[in-house]
């Protein structure tokens, strides 16, 4: 019995294979975490509004979706996030509350509710800057 108990309680080797393959991403994920969640952090891409069809249904944040508020969907920016959104074509910026998650087209980093959009004069997809503000 004593002997079967000390096979158990030596430790364990992990293959170098494996450590030569989660090390690096796991590096890269802590790396990239806190950048988002950082006041200073900025993203520029493409946006784009949403909303036909979904006032009234509950967002990711458990509160309906008003497409008359300035509300934003963005993937991994934290539900209640104050952001502003400028297109950076005309200039014009808006103050949006992340309270979704989104946006589920590739190429985009932020889909805007339909009066965030109007305040942007954007019509369809627009080249914007988005900045953290709290």
């Amino acid at each position: 019995m004593y002997e079967r108990q000390q096979r158990h309680a030596a430790p364990r080797r992990v293959p170098a294979g494996l450590l030569s393959l989660v090390l690096p991403v796991a590096l890269t994920l802590a790396a990239a975490v806190p950048l988002e969640a950082r006041a200073d952090a900025t993203q520029v891409g493409k946006a784009s509004w949403y909303g036909p069809g979904l006032h009234g249904k509950k967002t990711a944040s458990g509160e309906r979706f008003n497409p008359q508020r300035l509300t934003a969907a963005h993937r991994r920016l934290p539900l209640g996030t104050q952001a502003r959104v400028t297109n950076l074509k005309n200039g014009k910026a808006v103050t949006v509350i992340i309270n979704d998650r989104g946006p589920h087209r590739g190429g985009r980093i932020i889909d805007l509710s339909r009066a965030a959009a109007q305040q942007l004069s954007m019509d369809g997809v627009a080249r914007v800057r988005v900045e953290v503000l709290n």
